[in-house]
Formats: structure tokens, sequence, C-alpha cells
């Protein structure tokens, strides 16, 4: 795996030559020694012997003495194993979110927090021509996101207004929520009633209804939604659409914990 020479000014170099060289190792069952990883990414041995070690103190990968070969790290397999969870989730959910677009006509999501913001990680688009569109891996700030403040409903009430203090409250729209009293009330209704609605307080013209799914631990491992246009996903049928997305959150909580279809 060698490192490309062409991109833009936005690659970092350091980054790219250590990740180069995971991939590298990765690919070697056997571990690599210094030249043998210096040939395979295309680096002068005294950059890979650097890069190698600023890695090995986090981790991500490991000397072994004896043989003088460089190899994978238990840093890079947790990194790794928690890929594989959230992957496993994605595949399980599939299914659930396909029947949950098909009922609802809208579009389906499966979202996780990362640090202070949604990110989408699975999808089954709606196919009606004006629908909403967040591809996987779209980022979304927490406060601004249905399958964000459904799960955040979970926090304890400490936990929400540090997240408050830290991340503060940008509205985007003239329905965002603006003070740590509106979002306390917020919190309140969704606990209450068991799902949480972005009333348009992200994109002007989008509605989304989300509820929490529980890894088997009971822990909220993520959420579920139904999102689309705000004249199609009315306030009088979000009712009838948060009962189709609960059950589905709980549908898809049991298939996890192997006692579901």
């Amino acid at each position: 795996m060698r490192i490309s020479q062409s991109g833009g000014g936005s690659i970092v170099q350091s980054v790219d030559r250590a990740l180069a060289l995971l991939e590298a190792l990765a690919e070697a069952s056997g571990g690599l020694s210094l030249s043998e990883v210096s040939r395979a990414v295309g680096l002068a041995t005294s950059t890979a012997h650097r890069l190698l070690t600023t890695l090995q103190l986090r981790g991500f990968v490991t000397h072994e003495a004896q043989s003088g070969r460089w190899v994978i790290g238990h840093r890079a397999f947790s990194v790794g194993e928690s890929f594989s969870h959230y992957a496993n989730i994605v595949v399980q959910a599939r299914p659930f979110l396909r029947q949950l677009r098909d009922q609802t006509r809208e579009t389906a999501n499966l979202g996780i927090v990362e640090k202070e913001d949604t990110v989408t990680i699975a999808q089954a688009e709606s196919r009606e021509i004006n629908r909403a569109i967040a591809p996987p891996g779209g980022r979304v700030p927490i406060l601004h996101s249905g399958m964000g403040k459904a799960i955040i409903a979970t926090w304890p009430d400490d936990a929400i207004r540090t997240l408050v203090a830290r991340q503060g409250l940008r509205p985007m729209t003239p329905t965002s929520l603006r003070s740590l009293e509106g979002v306390m009330t917020e919190v309140g209704t969704i606990r209450a009633r068991g799902y949480a609605v972005d009333n348009e307080e992200y994109v002007r013209g989008m509605r989304c209804v989300a509820a929490v799914v529980w890894s088997p631990a009971g822990d909220p491992v993520g959420a579920v939604s139904a999102s689309g246009v705000a004249s199609r996903v009315t306030v009088n049928r979000i009712d009838a659409i948060a009962n189709m997305v609960r059950k589905t959150a709980a549908d898809l909580t049991a298939d996890l914990a192997g006692n579901g279809r």
C-alpha cells in the first residue's frame, strides 16, 4: 500500500503515512521488518521508524524484539472491534429499516451519537420523489436531530445540562431549541411519550420522528427514525408514524438481544 503522491492540500501527510503503515502491517500476517515497512509504503527508513515508534506509544503497533518485526497492536484491534460492533447492528437493522420505509413511505434511518453529533450509519431511502436524504456518515448536532434527542433523553439530567453548556444552542431554524429550559422541557416530553420529533429544527420543511434502540445490556445503542418533507409528515400524522417508529425500535432491540423474528 504505497502512499498516494497526488491529492489536494487538505491531506495531513503524517496521518496519511501512519494509516498507510497500519494498512501494510494489517496485510502482512507475520509482521514486517523496518526495511520491509519502508519499501511497502515508499518511505525513508528513518521516517518509517519515527512513525512506527509513535504508533507503538499509542498501542497501535508492537515491535517484537526477538524477530525484529513490527506487527499490529492491541489498540488497532479494539478500534476494529468497535467498527465491527456497529457493522453488526447495521446488518441486523436493514430489514427493519426497509419495513419502516415501506410502512411510512418515508426515509428510515439508524443513527448513533458520536461525540456531540448524531451520525447516520444506515438508511432505507424513501421511494417518494420529494424525500429526506441524509446519507450514511452524515453528521448533525445532537440537539438538532430527532435521533439525537431520543438518545440524550435516556441520559441523566446533569449530563444533558453539561452537553448544552459545552455545545451551546445554535438555532438553525425558527423552531430550533433556544434555551436550556426548552431543552429540558423537550426531554421531559420525549421521556413521557417514548419518541422524539425534529420539527423542522435543522432544515426547514423536513420533519423526523425517532425512538431509541437498546443493547442487550440495556444501554441506548442508537435510534431509528422516519424522516420526510413536512408537507407529508404533517403534525396530524406524527402520532401514527411514531407508533411505527417505536415498534421498529422495539423489534430491532429484541432482535439484537436474540429474541426477535
